[in-house]
């Protein structure tokens, strides 16, 4: 049989950068909270539960180094985050992956539930 794995399975394909940066916990989270106007860093924080100070600091920097958010610095204390026309184009995608999100995420939910209700009498069946 031949193999019939794509480019995007190569190590050096566009689309594992992608995902490296998706998939950082707060990535998708930022860059949503950031699409519909630019916003502070404290009102990041607000938007954002769950996000440290610190960590939500790397995600910026890091999300800045792909060249997806940008830093505008007023005064040293007046600094905002916006999308870059590059991040903008992530969100329509991270919108359809919010709906996918709605949509699908009790059945996940439940099906947690029930694996993990599942899980403590598998365990006595095995000893």
């Amino acid at each position: 049989m031949q193999n019939t794995a794509g480019p995007t399975f190569l190590a050096d394909c566009p689309t594992r950068l992608a995902v490296e940066i998706l998939s950082d916990k707060w990535a998708v989270l930022v860059l949503f909270g950031l699409s519909r106007q630019p916003r502070r860093h404290g009102e990041l924080v607000d938007l954002i539960g769950g996000v440290s100070r610190k960590v939500l600091t790397q995600t910026l920097r890091r999300l800045q180094q792909y060249g997806l958010v940008e830093r505008h610095a007023e005064a040293p204390r007046r600094v905002e985050y916006s999308l870059t026309d590059l991040g903008q184009t992530l969100v329509e995608p991270i919108e359809v992956l919010t709906n996918w999100a709605r949509d699908h995420g009790g059945a996940i939910a439940d099906f947690q539930e029930a694996s993990a209700a599942a899980t403590p009498a598998r365990a006595r069946r095995a000893s």
